[in-house]
């Protein structure tokens, strides 16, 4: 079962405000899940703080995000979503740190934190 805030993003492709997330803050080490499915998307590696108010990502875990022009603006952006179930995500840009260059900024309320366990 999914919250109303988590259907809006993930199945009808809104957008959470921005700074509303406390994933923005989440500096643990883990891992970022899709909150549809569960399936990884992100690593806290693959994460730095863009300043946008949305967790934003460098990289995303291969194969595990697909990738779609989405012209609901003027300018035509590239929306992604979770490979598994299709849940939307978010949208990168080209402006990003390296190596990568891209900025995934994504939704929190699409993503599960956990957090690794210390053994």
């Amino acid at each position: 079962m999914m919250t109303k805030e988590e259907f809006k993003v993930l199945r009808e492709e809104g957008t959470e405000p921005p700074f509303t997330s406390p994933l923005v803050n989440e500096h643990r080490s883990g891992i970022f899940m899709c909150a549809g499915c569960g399936f990884e998307l992100f690593t806290t590696q693959q994460k730095f703080d863009s300043g946008s108010g949305w967790p934003s990502f460098f990289d995303v875990i291969p194969g595990h995000i697909k990738t779609k022009t989405d012209h609901k603006l003027r300018t035509p952006r590239t929306e992604y979503h979770c490979a598994r179930c299709g849940g939307h995500q978010g949208h990168v840009f080209p402006d990003g740190p390296a190596p990568t260059g891209l900025r995934y900024c994504n939704n929190g309320v699409a993503l599960k934190f956990v957090p690794e366990t210390e053994e």
